[in-house]
């Protein structure tokens, strides 16, 4: 059979049984390269795809060419320069970036190795992956979504950390906060250096690297200045093939508030999405971290599915409850750790953090019920006190019952400044210390969560 015609319908084949993403990913770029009675060769691109496609997609590819041409194939896949005849060394390319004693801020702890895979966080894996192993060439930007605490920080510095390791690119990892805080100190007259000076440091620092990693992103709601700026870093480094990699807790069609420039930009390239882990996903992820130390050849298959159990939607939640079991259990030193152990050692801390089932949206539904007002009366523009005064009460239960931050407790009430939800906490606060009625009102709230 012809190798075009072969491979045209194999690829049109194998489209139908995967998702575009991953078909673009490992797919698109194939090549017959040799094809005999009993043996076929592709030519892949990169290392990855030789072991992305021999380890997860070799049964799919084998079946989808036999039933193509009724015969069974030996499959091989190589790169371009292992076929090649000339064994004369590939050329240094003198421009190749130098990353030498350049500060990316990643934590060497973070790769690819140590990240547990699900089916929830698959395919922002491979995503993950394919931008590792192209920067600038593959998904720019790309784009991953999720709530707090499910392994979005983890995949950004494992792709940054591969790309260090395996190349001489510039790689910059910081947060929203972090790139708003040095935008804003351009003005700061109690800065050493005149505003000309630091606004030039400001832009090299950004622009000056071949991958930008942006945590966070959502966090530059209501900055309109930093927007524009971050607007502009965004095409300086498109447009010259650099790698853009950023975060949010929501989807680019759910970030309403920012300019809607920016979130078109960022569906240029690829959103992926990571779900909170499963049941299985959360006792794998027990098994990783507890591997090595001190715990892991006392631990009970009951213990782990406690653990997994109590803690269903947060990683770092999970990682806090296996971090006081091993404290607990260097106190005491038991013999195994079963489930009543276990129990007896996180009764304290699953009751303290029962805050993970406490959600913002939970917490304004509960007020808005109890003063007979809306959620989106809670989110709105209303300063009557008769919505006043019950959304600062939720933005106070917001701070007091979850986990989350003022910039992103003033996100979810109508895009407020987070010096909005600090003030409302803090009077709040006053208003406790002689307002008994108030008290039991939030005990009521509370009851309800």
């Amino acid at each position: 059979m012809d190798k075009e015609k072969l491979l045209k319908d194999f690829l049109e084949n194998i489209s139908k049984e995967i998702n575009p993403a991953s078909f673009n990913a490992w797919f698109n770029d194939l090549k017959i390269i040799a094809l005999t009675d009993n043996q076929i060769k592709f030519e892949v691109p990169m290392e990855i795809h030789k072991r992305m496609l021999g380890d997860n997609y070799y049964s799919l590819i084998s079946n989808t060419l036999s039933k193509i041409t009724n015969t069974e194939y030996d499959i091989e896949f190589v790169l371009e320069e292992e076929v090649e005849l000339s064994s004369s060394p590939k050329p240094v390319n003198n421009d190749e970036p130098i990353n030498n004693n350049f500060n990316s801020n990643l934590n060497p702890n973070l790769n690819f190795d140590n990240f547990v895979v699900g089916d929830t966080n698959r395919l922002a894996k491979v995503a993950a992956m394919a931008v590792a192993e192209a920067p600038g060439r593959i998904h720019n930007p790309l784009f991953i979504y999720g709530k707090s605490g499910l392994g979005k920080t983890h995949l950004m510095h494992a792709i940054g950390n591969y790309i260090v390791a395996n190349s001489n690119r510039k790689v910059l990892y910081c947060t929203c906060d972090e790139f708003m805080s040095e935008y804003t100190n351009i003005a700061n007259p109690d800065n050493a250096k005149n505003t000309l000076e630091y606004a030039t440091e400001f832009k090299n620092k950004y622009r000056n690297v071949d991958v930008l990693i942006i945590d966070d992103i959502q966090y530059l709601v209501g900055a309109e200045k930093t927007q524009q700026e971050f607007f502009n870093t965004f095409n300086y480094l498109h447009q010259s093939n650099k790698q853009i990699i950023i975060s949010s807790d929501r989807s680019p069609d759910d970030l309403k508030i920012l300019e809607e420039r920016l979130r078109s930009r960022f569906m240029w390239g690829l959103p992926v999405d990571i779900y909170p882990p499963d049941f299985n996903l959360r006792c794998r992820i027990i098994n990783k971290k507890i591997e090595n130390t001190s715990i892991a050849s006392l631990m009970k298959e009951e213990s782990i599915e406690y653990i997994a159990n109590a803690c269903p939607n947060d990683i770092r939640f999970l990682e806090g409850a296996i971090n006081r079991l091993m404290a607990y259990t260097a106190m005491i030193v038991p013999k195994t750790i079963d489930l009543e152990f276990t129990c007896e050692a996180l009764k304290d801390f699953v009751n303290k953090n029962i805050y993970s089932n406490n959600n913002i949206t939970k917490i304004q539904k509960a007020v808005a019920d109890h003063y007979n007002i809306t959620i989106d009366d809670l989110k709105g523009k209303k300063r009557s006190n008769n919505v006043a005064h019950p959304r600062q009460l939720a933005m106070y239960l917001c701070r007091m019952e979850t986990d989350e931050t003022f910039p992103r407790i003033g996100l979810e009430f109508g895009g407020r400044d987070h010096s909005t939800v600090i003030f409302a906490c803090d009077k709040i606060e006053k208003e406790l210390l002689s307002n008994k009625e108030l008290e039991e009102t939030i005990k009521e709230i509370k009851a309800k969560l």
